[in-house]
């Protein structure tokens, strides 16, 4: 094959080809991260969730939530600081562990009496007055009351909030500052580098900080920041454990609660060449992604965490055990408060809830993880699903396509609902998806268009071999038809009209062209309705096969059987044609089973469906072999075996074929085995006769042709032996004799 027939067979489209290049434009976009594809992928990760259903959390965390419960108990939000003072003391005398607020207390308490007794101080001058007025004033002071109960409980964790862009900002500039402003001890201790010469991670950067009044920042020994970013859907996914602001960095509040639920040990960031390798609480490690982020693994909906009613614990309705050494959280839970967020498993869930989640994945280990690898295998995914695919459906009808592509889609959808919920690996579902859906739809496109081109292409070709019926089967399923040279075990047939020269020669040409058709038309008929393969005419002999282009399993069968009809319709035609002054019309019939070489042969501008092979050579010879032994239809041994059990047959000889050194056994075609009961008589007599001829007991195989006789007179192959037999009586036959006829003639 030449450099150029190459290029061309490489260009050349195909079903395969098509669905490679849609599985590599799937990795092209896969690569540019289209945003809608983004957020479907997004959907698909929510539908995890759903599928999953809710897991039971630990025990340690719960919540105290400011509900509409009440609100409606005490009034609206937000609430005197006393209030929050007496819950840390109700909650300290509990045992809780750690009190930790999903609150920001930004500004002093507008209902404290402090500041209007500071003021009338002011105006007083007697000493005793005023020393007075200061006691009053602290003790109505209710930021102080908080302070102090803050003081009395070191286990608070205080929340405060970060501005990560000026937009942000906006109107509430005079509300924020530095966070060297004010104090803020809680921060990562260090950054641990796990290699040398690792740059510094990348971490979300705040350009102000949102802080408690320095009253009650001064009484808190530990704080942490409650940002949680959606993703570009608005939902909550992830969350930054680290935010940088100027050189330090801080902790989440749920870091920070944890780390304080296990006695505040250090807490580090480990940073790897691509960013935050994860972070550390101690000794434990958790992995996130190289912007310190972490993948929320959800619960379940709304109040998976238990939850108690502000007013109730301050009314002392709660038992003490349901806070003993645990982690309370104490946000607004109330709907009107507007701290909602959406979340995989709910559109409205509130913001406490989330960090109650993060607690639990961070006390358990057992966030979702998407480590830098799963880029290598969706990567693989796309490719692996996207090239199989491709293969098979090229190769299949349509239909099977559709199902085999709904089954990979189901499959891999359930191995990645599997690995996503025992393994807590997030790993692309839509990309692959739609790479299937790509391929498949890529492909069928093409077939469709292709299909009545190449249905066209092979109808012209083949309906001149075969019967209209069959070339519609092979439209069907053009798998079962290969063009170009294939071997396969086929039964060929061989017919020829008997002295056919003679009767040319009496007939005028005209008259003798309209005999040939009648003839062949009928014959044609019959080979074609069996679905056999009509190979050539030669003149007034007819070639033909069975078993190809189409697989036949019966093709032996089918050949015999045509041969039977072909015999009965020529006794009907020679009635005919006798009435009308015709001549007589007699055929002899050869087939022969074996392994031949079938296919398109000829040139490039011009060529056949045709067999070839040694069968082919015997059933033309033993055609003619029914002149030596006054039959019609011969077969050798190889078809004998596959349809002895369907017709009556007899042993006519052993014969050695022109060229060949090992003899067959050829047998007569009768009759189908449901045909004259005579028929099968006479093979057996028959038979009998050839075995005492071959042992060379002539007065006994004369007999038995006699016989044979008896039962069908004028049988020519007796006679034919009768006449071998008067003939070897009395010749000097060799040693070696065993009654084989040896053929001299093709």
């Amino acid at each position: 094959m030449t450099t150029k027939q190459k290029l061309k067979n490489l260009v050349k489209p195909s079903g395969f080809k098509i669905g490679l290049v849609l599985t590599v434009l799937s990795l092209i976009i896969y690569a540019m991260g289209v945003p809608f594809l983004n957020v479907m992928e997004q959907k698909a990760y929510d539908l995890h969730f759903r599928s999953r259903g809710p897991e039971k959390p630990g025990s340690e965390v719960v919540i105290v939530g400011i509900d509409e419960k009440s609100v409606d108990a005490l009034g609206r939000w937000p609430w005197p600081r006393t209030r929050i003072a007496a819950l840390i003391d109700k909650l300290g005398s509990y045992g809780a562990k750690v009190i930790a607020f999903d609150i920001v207390f930004a500004e002093p308490d507008e209902s404290s009496g402090g500041a209007v007794l500071q003021e009338l101080k002011a105006k007083v001058r007697d000493r005793d007055a005023r020393a007075a007025l200061e006691t009053a004033a602290r003790d109505a002071d209710n930021d102080s009351r908080l302070a102090a109960s803050i003081s009395r409980s070191p286990a608070t964790v205080l929340g405060y909030f970060f501005f990560t862009s000026r937009d942000e900002i906006g109107h509430r500039k005079e509300k924020t500052g530095h966070a060297s402003d004010y104090d803020i001890p809680s921060r990562y201790s260090s950054i641990r580098y796990l290699e040398k010469d690792v740059p510094p991670p990348n971490l979300p950067r705040a350009l102000a900080v949102e802080q408690n009044i320095p009253q009650l920042t001064k009484a808190a020994s530990h704080f942490g920041y409650f940002n949680i970013t959606p993703d570009s859907d608005g939902t909550v996914r992830w969350v930054p454990l680290a935010i940088q602001m100027g050189d330090n960095i801080y902790p989440h509040i749920s870091v920070e609660a944890v780390r304080t639920f296990r006695g505040s040990p250090p807490i580090f960031i480990n940073a790897a060449p691509y960013g935050v390798d994860s972070i550390q609480i101690g000794r434990q490690v958790i992995p996130t992604d190289e912007q310190g982020r972490l993948l929320i693994n959800f619960r379940g909906p709304r109040k998976t965490f238990p939850h108690y009613s502000f007013v109730d614990v301050l009314n002392g309705a709660v038992p003490a055990s349901a806070f003993k050494d645990k982690i309370v959280l104490v946000g607004a839970t109330a709907i009107g408060i507007y701290d909602m967020r959406v979340t995989p498993f709910s559109g409205v869930f509130p913001g406490i809830e989330v960090n109650a989640n993060i607690i639990d994945n961070l006390l358990r280990n057992d966030a979702i993880s998407r480590p830098d690898w799963t880029v290598v295998f969706d990567v693989a995914a796309i490719l692996l699903l996207g090239i199989a695919l491709s293969r098979i459906i090229s190769r299949i009808r349509p239909l099977t396509a559709t199902l085999v592509t709904i089954a990979m889609l189901a499959a891999y959808g359930v191995v990645n609902e599997y690995i996503f919920v025992h393994w807590r690996l997030w790993l692309t579902a839509i990309y692959p998806g739609m790479t299937m859906l790509f391929v498949f739809g890529g492909v069928t496109t093409y077939r469709i268009m292709t299909e009545e081109k190449k249905k066209k292409e092979i109808k012209n070709a083949f309906s001149r071999y075969v019967s209209p019926s069959l070339v519609e089967d092979i439209l069907k399923d053009p798998s079962r038809l290969v063009l170009g040279g294939e071997e396969r075990r086929l039964t060929v047939f061989f017919s020829d009209i008997r002295g056919f020269t003679t009767i040319s020669e009496g007939l005028t040409p005209q008259n003798l062209v309209k005999l040939i058709n009648d003839y062949l038309t009928p014959m044609t008929d019959i080979i074609l309705e069996s679905g056999g393969t009509v190979d050539k005419y030669m003149g007034d002999a007819i070639m033909a096969f069975w078993g190809a282009p189409v697989w036949q399993q019966d093709h032996a069968i089918r050949a015999c059987r045509t041969a039977l009809k072909m015999m009965e319709k020529l006794r009907a035609l020679q009635a005919e044609w006798e009435q009308k002054g015709l001549p007589k019309i007699d055929i002899g019939i050869g087939l022969s089973t074996g392994k031949l070489t079938c296919g398109n042969m000829g040139s490039h501008l011009r060529f056949d469906y045709t067999v070839m092979g040694d069968s082919v050579n015997l059933g033309s010879r033993l055609e003619g072999l029914n002149k030596e032994y006054g039959t019609h239809i011969i077969v050798p041994k190889y078809t004998y075996e596959d349809v002895k059990d369907e017709f009556i047959l007899r042993q006519l000889d052993r014969i050695k074929v022109k060229g060949k050194k090992i003899p067959i056994r050829i047998y007569e075609l009768m009759a189908d085995k449901n045909g004259d009961t005579r028929l099968r008589e006479a093979a057996d007599l028959f038979e009998a006769g050839l075995n005492a001829y071959t042992e060379r007991d002539w007065d006994r195989a004369e007999s038995q042709f006699q016989k044979t006789l008896a039962v069908i007179p004028g049988d020519k192959p007796s006679l034919v032996f009768l006449e071998r037999v008067k003939d070897l009586r009395t010749a000097d036959l060799p040693a070696e004799w065993d009654g084989v006829y040896v053929m001299t003639k093709k």
